[in-house]
C-alpha cells in the first residue's frame, strides 16, 4: 500500500482528525443552571459589597447616614495624614517580618524533616499546632505570655538580670513581639508547602550529586531551590495576602498601641469607621490597600510565570 493510500485510509483519518473550525455553541442549561445560584452568590459577597466601599470611599458620611459625594476628597485626606504614613511602614514591616520569617523556618524545618530527623512525624503534627489554633486562643496566650505580672517572658527578664520587661508596653518591643507571633502562627503554613515541595523532588538527583562531589550548598542551590521555587512564590504570595489583611492578631495582641505604635492599615481602616466614625476616610484606606495588594499580587504572579 502506498504512503498516499494509508494516508487517506479510514484509520489514518481516525487517528488523526483534521481541524474542524470552531463553532459558536450555546451554553448548556443544565450547566448553566447549575453555575447560577453560585455565581449569583459570588456576586452577591463580593461585587455588591466592593462596588458599595468604592461608592462610600467618595462620600463624607458615617455609619448611619451616606453623605454627600465628596469626589477623591477622602482619598486625599488620608494620604495627607501621618497616621496613614505610619501604618503603612508598620504594615511592610509586619508583612516582610512575618513572610520572610515564616518562609526561612518552614523552608528550614522541612529540609531538616527531609534529611531524616528523628521523631520527625511527631514534631510535624506538633508544629502545626500554632496554624490550627483559633486566632482569639493564641492572642491570649501570648498576652499572659509576655504582657501580664507573673507571664514567663517577664519572669525571665528579671532572673536574667534585665529587669521588669514590659513586652506590649514599649513601641519597639511591641512590633518585634508582634513580627514574633506572626512568624509562630504562620510558619506551619510555610512548612507544609515547603515539604510537598520536597517531596516531589527525586532522591536519585541527590545521589547523583554527591557522586559528582557536590557539597551540601551546592544541592541546595543547584537541585533542591530550582525545583522548589515556583511552589515557594506561591506560597508566598498567598502569606504576603494573609499577612497584610491580618487585622485579628494585631488587634487582638496589641489593639494598635502602644500609642499607635503597633497600627497596620487594616486596623486603621477599623479605628476611622468604628472609633471615630469617619467612614469615608476608613473605606478610602482599605481602598489603596486593596490597590496595593492586587499590584503586588501582579508582580509576584509575573515572577511565577518566569519561573515556568
Amino acid at each position: 500500500m502506498s504512503t498516499d493510500q494509508i494516508a487517506s485510509s479510514p484509520t489514518a483519518q481516525g487517528r488523526h482528525p483534521q481541524p474542524a473550525h470552531r463553532r459558536f455553541r450555546l451554553p448548556d442549561p443544565t450547566m448553566t443552571g447549575l453555575l447560577l445560584p453560585s455565581l449569583v452568590l459570588l456576586v452577591v459577597l463580593n461585587v455588591y459589597p466592593l462596588v458599595f466601599a468604592l461608592r462610600q470611599s467618595g462620600r463624607n458620611g458615617n455609619l448611619l447616614q451616606a453623605g454627600e459625594f465628596v469626589g477623591l476628597e477622602n482619598f486625599s485626606r488620608v494620604l495627607s495624614d501621618d497616621r496613614f504614613w505610619h501604618a503603612s511602614v508598620v504594615t511592610l514591616v509586619f508583612t516582610g517580618v512575618g513572610v520572610l520569617g515564616s518562609a526561612a523556618v518552614g523552608l528550614a524545618l522541612a529540609l531538616s524533616f527531609r534529611a531524616g530527623m528523628p521523631g520527625a512525624k511527631v514534631l510535624r503534627m506538633l508544629l502545626l499546632l500554632p496554624w490550627i489554633t483559633p486566632g482569639v486562643v493564641a492572642a491570649a496566650t501570648w498576652q499572659w505570655l509576655v504582657s501580664t505580672p507573673a507571664s514567663p517572658a517577664r519572669s525571665i527578664t528579671r532572673w536574667l538580670g534585665m529587669g521588669d520587661v514590659l513586652f506590649l508596653a514599649d513601641p519597639t518591643l511591641a512590633l518585634v513581639t508582634l513580627c514574633v507571633f506572626r512568624v509562630w502562627a504562620s510558619f506551619p503554613f510555610m512548612l507544609m508547602m515547603s515539604s510537598a515541595a520536597l517531596e516531589a523532588i527525586d532522591r536519585e538527583l541527590y545521589e547523583a550529586a554527591r557522586v559528582d562531589g557536590a557539597g551540601t550548598v551546592q544541592r541546595f542551590l543547584h537541585i533542591t531551590w530550582p525545583l522548589i521555587r515556583k511552589p515557594t512564590y506561591i506560597s508566598l504570595l498567598l502569606m504576603t495576602i494573609f499577612t497584610v489583611n491580618d487585622f485579628g492578631s494585631v488587634y487582638l495582641l496589641t489593639g494598635g498601641g502602644p500609642a499607635g505604635a503597633t497600627v497596620t492599615l487594616p486596623v486603621l481602616s477599623y479605628l476611622l469607621v468604628f472609633r471615630e466614625f469617619l467612614t469615608g476616610p476608613g473605606v478610602a484606606v482599605a481602598v489603596l490597600l486593596s490597590v496595593t495588594l492586587i499590584a503586588l499580587s501582579v508582580l509576584l504572579h509575573r515572577m511565577i510565570k518566569k519561573v515556568d
